[in-house]
């Protein structure tokens, strides 16, 4: 019996009756799913991923995925086993079908979900595709009111081996709230903090640094920049009057420690920068109330400038009238500040910027609150070519004189310009 035949063979005991089974079973078939592995062909047969045809999936994929509910060990290979496979368009279809992205996305919210990461890596790999993203802009999911929990609530379809239930189990019926205001909320409670806290003590058990790249994925498509550039209300069930665009809750990650989570929002800012008619409500105070049109709702400023700005800053010190343009939160920065060490990222945020020069009342903006100070700075010590090139055209649009003729300079940024394509790094598939 061949190899392949003999890995088939093990399929069977996905459905064994006997928890160790199952796990063994698995284990052997984890190391077929990276990329380049000898039998991994024998995950995606008879798949087919949609379109006129109806999806279909194999017993194997059917019976991971049902794993994923499993003890912790075999739970942890399913998911890690997705994970891996998840770069293939054929089995999109299958992992985003809505009763397992519903599972997904409510057991990444909640805060007792030992392998969160692992369900946020994949679900990071499923929004590169736009069909999955569509889903995710619209996806709905159950929750219980659960006085006990941290959140206050209790998704419904977290329910698994490795989430238990609420006990007692709450009584009360289950509401329906869109998915993703929960999954930016998640984003930001789970952050770490700088100081090291009692994992027992934290509200989740996960980071969810992979969100940061399904947000940046999201951001990719008009629907999904609409989204975050819309007021809503704080509360997940809409009963909070006060309103806030999502966006502006992810801008205190631009600093922060973990590279994926910082360069997932630092790419969902850019993005959602393509947005002309949003550069007001982008760069507004939060002081200022603003709306983003054609919509008359209003809500305050999101004010990006100083969250761009800082990963671009150095030491250096600057005269003190260059000082009085800056945003305060760049005003007298420490000698020991550093510079964002990842050049991508780096140049994710000179992108901004630049996109920000597309209209005329954006460049005047950004004279007169400190953009050329900073950058200038930025160019003589950066190393990276591309981001000196990057830089220069920055330079050259703050610096020209404006006149008539120049009302709509910048107007070829946006046309020459494409938003984060599958080769950018948020888009690009994670494997373990």
């Amino acid at each position: 019996m061949s190899d392949s035949a003999q890995l088939k063979e093990l399929a069977q005991f996905l459905r064994d009756k006997n928890p160790q089974v199952r796990q063994i079973a698995l284990a052997n078939l984890l190391g077929q799913t990276p990329k380049g592995s000898p039998h991994r062909d024998i995950f995606y047969t008879g798949l087919r991923s949609g379109g006129l045809q109806q999806i279909q999936e194999n017993d194997l994929i059917r019976d991971i995925k049902i794993l994923c509910r499993d003890q912790l060990a075999t739970a942890h290979d399913a998911f890690r086993a997705l994970v891996n496979l998840s770069d293939n368009s054929l089995l999109v279809g299958s992992l985003s079908e809505p009763a397992f992205l519903k599972f997904l996305v409510s057991y990444i919210l909640n805060p007792q979900a030992i392998l969160a990461d692992l369900a946020s890596m994949l679900l990071s790999n499923l929004s590169a595709a736009s069909s999955v993203c569509t889903a995710l802009l619209s996806l709905k999911i159950s929750l219980l009111p659960d006085p006990n929990s941290p959140l206050k609530w209790f998704p419904v379809d977290s329910r698994c081996g490795t989430c238990p239930a609420p006990v007692p189990y709450p009584k009360e019926e289950p509401k329906e709230a869109l998915a993703l205001p929960l999954l930016i909320d998640a984003f930001v409670k789970a952050a770490p903090g700088v100081e090291k806290v009692d994992p027992e003590k934290r509200t989740h058990k996960g980071d969810l640094h992979f969100l940061a790249s399904v947000f940046a994925n999201l951001s990719t498509t008009p629907a999904g920049r609409t989204f975050f550039l819309t007021p809503r209300s704080a509360d997940p069930f809409g009963d909070d009057v006060d309103l806030e665009y999502p966006l502006s809750k992810l801008l205190a990650f631009t600093e922060h420690k973990d590279t994926i989570r910082r360069g997932g929002v630092a790419s969902t800012i850019k993005n959602c920068a393509f947005h002309t008619p949003a550069h007001r409500a982008l760069l507004a105070g939060e002081d200022e109330k603003v709306t983003v049109p054609p919509s008359t709702v209003a809500a305050p400023g999101i004010d990006i400038l100083p969250y761009v700005l800082l990963p671009l800053a150095g030491p250096e010190e600057f005269d003190l009238e260059d000082q009085e343009l800056l945003p305060p939160a760049l005003q007298f920065l420490p000698p020991t500040k550093k510079r964002e060490p990842d050049p991508v990222i780096r140049l994710t945020h000179v992108e901004t910027l630049l996109l920000l020069c597309t209209t005329r009342w954006g460049r005047d903006y950004l004279r007169t609150h400190g953009v050329y100070e900073v950058i200038r700075a930025l160019h003589e010590n950066e190393e990276v070519d591309k981001i000196s090139e990057e830089v220069e055209r920055l330079v050259n649009l703050l610096k020209r004189d404006e006149g008539p003729d120049t009302e709509k300079d910048g107007e070829d940024i946006i046309a020459a310009a494409k938003v984060e394509e599958s080769d950018d790094e948020d888009s690009k598939i994670e494997e373990i």
